[in-house]
């Protein structure tokens, strides 16, 4: 349906130190199934103190309303529910924009995830802040999840490609583009990389927030693993209020993150129930590695808070170094848990993404 009050972005300055990510002038210009609307180079860290270089939190677009709708798709008789966001409603004839598809992790459904609203508490929303940049921005929630129906399966990493093959033929539909930016968090980048193994023809560049590659020595996925055995006879897990609360002081860096998101977070996910599918909680504790990087051929960006306990260091760098595009980054923010998108630090998040998503061509192949 379409939303009928545009949204309007808090403007924000964000000053970045030794990123060596350029942003250059008209960073977004031209990119824009059966839907059924209703209405590259080493390691970095990003540091946010000031070096001459400054980046704006929010694009130009600023005033301008953004129109969004709801689309569905079918996966084998369960609908899924996608989200789209972007500045002014499409038109006919118009060049489409880039499209950029972002997926949600395991805890929580794609909105919460991706175009939360914290009213007084500046943007959340991260689909606001790339329809700003000039994206036509989508999600959906997955089997399971939010707004979309169930299959009765545990949504593991699996269904989440299958859902991805079936809203893939929606947004070309609806945008006119064949090929989207995608990126995924936490499970969601291990859904996102799987997704673009499985259709790599689908994919422009792939942005992996928060990712597990084999899971060797992550705190949090060895807690986790405590309670393998029940992820393995039920398809449901418990997520109430107190479980959404752990997600942002499980690695003990708590104050990146304000009460008041947490708390508005929690209000709109509980909505849902206060239960999600155990599937990738599965696969993380025992069947990783789930992708192969030699078969992820998109140019890709890896970003990484520095306290983050889902992966190390070590781990990432081993998927990073094993992909066979030379066009592709790796970048850590500083102060920043699991949970990047939420993060106090999430503005360095926006600037790196969305210069790597703005970079041209190589000239030499």
């Amino acid at each position: 349906m379409k939303q009928d009050q545009p949204d309007h972005a808090i403007a924000r300055r964000a000053v970045l130190k030794g990123a060596g990510l350029g942003l250059g002038a008209g960073l977004v210009s031209a990119t824009a199934s059966q839907a059924q609307p209703q209405t590259q180079g080493e390691p970095r860290t990003i540091s946010p103190q000031a070096n001459g270089a400054q980046a704006t939190g929010v694009p130009t677009a600023a005033d301008a309303p953004i129109w969004s709708s709801e689309y569905w798709a079918d996966k084998g008789g369960t609908r899924l529910n996608l989200w789209r966001k972007r500045v002014g409603a499409p038109k006919a004839g118009e060049p489409p924009l880039p499209v950029l598809f972002l997926v949600h992790g395991s805890s929580n459904s794609a909105r919460t995830s991706y175009d939360l609203a914290v009213p007084g508490k500046g943007e959340y929303s991260l689909m606001n802040v790339f329809a700003r940049y000039g994206f036509d921005v989508w999600t959906m929630d997955h089997d399971g999840y939010g707004r979309s129906g169930s299959s009765g399966n545990n949504s593991d990493i699996a269904s989440g490609v299958a859902d991805l093959k079936a809203a893939a033929p929606v947004v070309a539909h609806e945008t006119g583009r064949s090929k989207f930016h995608v990126y995924g968090t936490s499970s969601g980048a291990i859904r996102a990389a799987a997704f673009a193994q499985a259709e790599p023809e689908r994919i422009d560049r792939l942005v992996l927030v928060a990712f597990t590659y084999k899971g060797t020595g992550a705190p949090t996925l060895k807690e986790r693993a405590k309670q393998v055995d029940f992820y393995r006879t039920h398809n449901r897990r418990r997520r109430d209020r107190a479980m959404i609360r752990s997600i942002f002081t499980r690695d003990s860096l708590a104050t990146s993150y304000d009460p008041a998101m947490v708390d508005a977070l929690a209000d709109e996910e509980l909505k849902f129930g206060e239960e999600v599918p155990t599937g990738t909680y599965l696969d993380m504790t025992s069947n990783l590695p789930l992708v192969d990087p030699a078969r992820v051929i998109a140019p890709v960006m890896m970003i990484r808070g520095d306290h983050d306990g889902i992966s190390t260091l070590e781990d990432l760098l081993d998927f990073y170094r094993q992909l066979p595009n030379g066009d592709r980054q790796f970048v850590t923010l500083p102060s920043t848990a699991h949970s990047v998108t939420y993060a106090s630090n999430r503005h360095l998040m926006w600037y790196a993404t969305r210069s790597f998503l703005a970079a041209p061509p190589p000239a030499a192949s």
